[in-house]
C-alpha cells in the first residue's frame, strides 16, 4: 500500500512544483528575476541560459531589472535574446548594463493574467486527480488479485483521498496567493 502512496504523492508533488515554477514566471509588475529563467542566449554558437553569463537583479525603486553580463561583449546578444522570448519586454542599455523595466498591467491584462493562473491550477488539479484514479485503480486491481481484502480497500481509498484533498488545497491556496498579487 504504501508504495501507491508513494507513487501517487510524487506524481501529485510533481504537480505542485509545476505549478509554481509556472507562475513564478508571470510577472505582475513588480521585479522579480525569475521572469528571465527561461531566457536562452545565443552566446558563441551555444544557448546558453541567462543566468550563466549574467548576474540579475531587481531594483523595486525603479520598478526595473538590472542583468549585468559578466562580459561586457555579450550584452547585444542578452539582449536580443530576452526581446525575443516573447515576455514582453524592452530592456534599454545604458553603459555595461542592461535595465528591463517592468510596466504595471493594465486591468485587461490582469483579467488575462487571471484566467491564465487559473488555468495552470485546474490543469495540476487534473494531474492530482489523474494520479488519485490510478492510485484508486491500482488498489482496486490489488483487490481483484486478492492480494489485499475489501477493508484494505476501503481504507486505502479514503487514505487515497486524504492525500488528494491535501493537495488540491495546496494548488488552492497557490493560486488565491497569485491572484491576490495579480489584483493588487
Amino acid at each position: 500500500m504504501n508504495e501507491v502512496y508513494q507513487k501517487m504523492e510524487k506524481s501529485m508533488k510533481r504537480a505542485v512544483e509545476f505549478l509554481k515554477k509556472e507562475l513564478t514566471k508571470i510577472q505582475v509588475g513588480r521585479p522579480n528575476p525569475s521572469i528571465l529563467d527561461g531566457v536562452k542566449v545565443d552566446y558563441y554558437g551555444q544557448k546558453i541560459p541567462l543566468r550563466q553569463i549574467a548576474g540579475i537583479s531587481a531594483h523595486p525603486e525603479e520598478s526595473a531589472l538590472i542583468v549585468q553580463p559578466w562580459d561586457p561583449q555579450a550584452i547585444n546578444d542578452i539582449d536580443r535574446a530576452i526581446k525575443g522570448a516573447n515576455l514582453g519586454l524592452n530592456p534599454v542599455k545604458e553603459g555595461k548594463v542592461l535595465k528591463i523595466p517592468i510596466p504595471q498591467p493594465s486591468e485587461e491584462r490582469r483579467r488575462e493574467l487571471l484566467k491564465l493562473v487559473r488555468h495552470l491550477a485546474e490543469e495540476a488539479k487534473i494531474h492530482v486527480r489523474n494520479a488519485r484514479r490510478e492510485a484508486i485503480e491500482k488498489v482496486r486491481q490489488m483487490e481483484r488479485e486478492k492480494e489485499i481484502t475489501e477493508d484494505d480497500r476501503y481504507r486505502a481509498e479514503k487514505e487515497i483521498q486524504k492525500i488528494t484533498d491535501r493537495y488540491v488545497e495546496q494548488i488552492e491556496s497557490i493560486l488565491k496567493e497569485k491572484e491576490k498579487e495579480i489584483l493588487e
